[in-house]
């Protein structure tokens, strides 16, 4: 089985720590993200990984190369131009010909991916995707009413939970026939269209061990814990 890393972003809302950098290149303690991320899908018994790449690409290739420093093998897909995520991993298709896993290369993870990779299997899902429990927190009273206006209950600050994508799946190959080439293309049409097209899309709830460096802010936040595990604080 491999695994299809989408490394390709520009980073535009971690700017300027990405004027020179690619964000999965940017430190978390004394390594990259991306190289904590490969870490983690080889401790999950996944040891051959594509990485889609383009912005500033050749920094990611001149310290990962082919991956045998790090226990794992790597092959490069390389795109000239931003695709989004789906169009992203269209460019990998060449490299996959059975069930792959595929993550977004901003994020950390430290949940049980072969279990995922199993439920996959034992359903026979087309797609599986990985969900995590997002609180929101409104800070009003939220009051529940009638059309005419007659008042029903109040709801101080509630809390409302969402199940939200954490951008890891296990995909079968033919989803790369559902994503037009060398096209900008977000990987929500593409699981819509899997579901328009009646294939299995099944999903696993993941209750801790992600983290989305989506910004500036949460990225410093990050890299900080990390350099403080490592005593450089």
């Amino acid at each position: 089985m491999k695994a299809v890393i989408l490394a390709g972003g520009l980073g535009t809302r971690l700017r300027p720590l990405t004027n020179k950098k690619p964000k999965p290149m940017l430190p978390l303690g004394k390594k990259p993200l991306l190289e904590h991320l490969i870490k983690w899908i080889r401790k999950n018994g996944v040891k051959e990984i594509v990485l889609c790449v383009s912005y500033l690409h050749k920094i990611i290739e001149d310290y990962f190369e082919d991956g045998h420093r790090f226990g794992v093998k790597i092959e490069y897909a390389i795109s000239s131009k931003p695709l989004a995520t789906a169009g992203q991993l269209k460019t990998a298709q060449k490299f996959i010909d059975d069930t792959f896993v595929c993550v977004y290369g901003d994020s950390i993870f430290d949940f049980n991916l072969k279990n995922m990779i199993t439920e996959h299997k034992k359903k026979k899902s087309f797609i599986t995707m990985s969900l995590y429990e997002h609180k929101t927190y409104i800070k009003y009273g939220v009051i529940d009413t009638k059309n005419n206006g007659k008042v029903l209950g109040w709801n101080e600050k509630p809390v409302i939970k969402s199940k939200i994508n954490m951008g890891c799946y296990v995909m079968e190959p033919n989803i790369l026939n559902f994503i037009p080439k060398n096209k900008p293309y977000g990987m929500d049409d593409v699981i819509k269209k899997a579901i328009s097209k009646r294939k299995t899309v099944n999903s696993i709830l993941v209750k801790n061990g992600f983290t989305d460096i989506g910004d500036k802010e949460t990225y410093e936040k990050i890299n900080l814990e990390y350099r403080k595990k490592l005593g450089k604080i």
